[in-house]
């Protein structure tokens, strides 16, 4: 099983689930650096895009919560690459998102400066997230999927709001299932269920 992975906004690709695929399943595991061009979500989806039509193909396209979101824009821009997505509590929405966190002053001061800094408790840093942060998640919040999908998330996830993943559950005819789990956005518990949904992606795959 060869599989991309894209780690969330704090995450990093040393992370528990990309060690779990590969020290507890076996799997050739891809993890980059995905703010490597920068922080937005059309940046993070552009680090996918470079992997897979240089170092394809991949069995699975997985990714956790921003990292999910750049993964499901990765397969709204290469319908015809042959892959599967599992997406861990995917930030669909992400504009919403910070439009609800920042209230409407803080985007207007965002707008007029420019840029805003960024503490990551995550990764123990402070980052500069320029206006085009904001932009970039109006453009590619809801991106259109084209390929088999599994989404695992948690009904505890007071981040990213569980009816996300259930509106393009719903919509989105290529979502094969969506595993709503008893966990936070952290999802440490979805990692026992990486094989089963490879199992569901497979069975899809061969069905088609």
């Amino acid at each position: 099983m060869r599989v991309l992975f894209a780690h969330g906004f704090e995450g990093t690709p040393e992370g528990s689930k990309p060690s779990y695929m590969r020290d507890e399943l076996g799997w050739d595991v891809v993890a980059p650096s995905m703010s490597e061009l920068g922080w937005t979500i059309e940046q993070e989806t552009e680090v996918l895009l470079r992997i897979i039509d240089t170092d394809g193909p991949f069995d699975i396209i997985a990714g956790s919560s921003m990292g999910g979101l750049a993964a499901a824009n990765a397969s709204n821009l290469r319908p015809d690459e042959k892959f599967s997505l599992l997406l861990i509590a995917p930030a669909f929405g992400l504009d919403d998102l910070w439009r609800e966190g920042a209230k409407s002053e803080g985007l207007a001061q965002w707008e007029r400066d420019g840029s805003i800094p960024y503490f990551m408790n995550g990764l123990g840093i402070e980052v500069t997230l320029d206006w085009e942060f904001f932009l970039s998640a109006e453009r590619m919040s809801w991106p259109k999927l084209n390929h088999p999908t599994i989404i695992l998330h948690g009904n505890q996830d007071t981040i990213v709001p569980l009816e996300n993943s259930r509106k393009v559950a719903a919509e989105d005819d290529f979502v094969v299932s969506l595993i709503e789990i008893d966990d936070t956005h952290r999802m440490q518990d979805a990692c026992v269920h990486f094989a089963e949904a490879a199992e569901l992606l497979a069975d899809s795959d061969s069905a088609v």
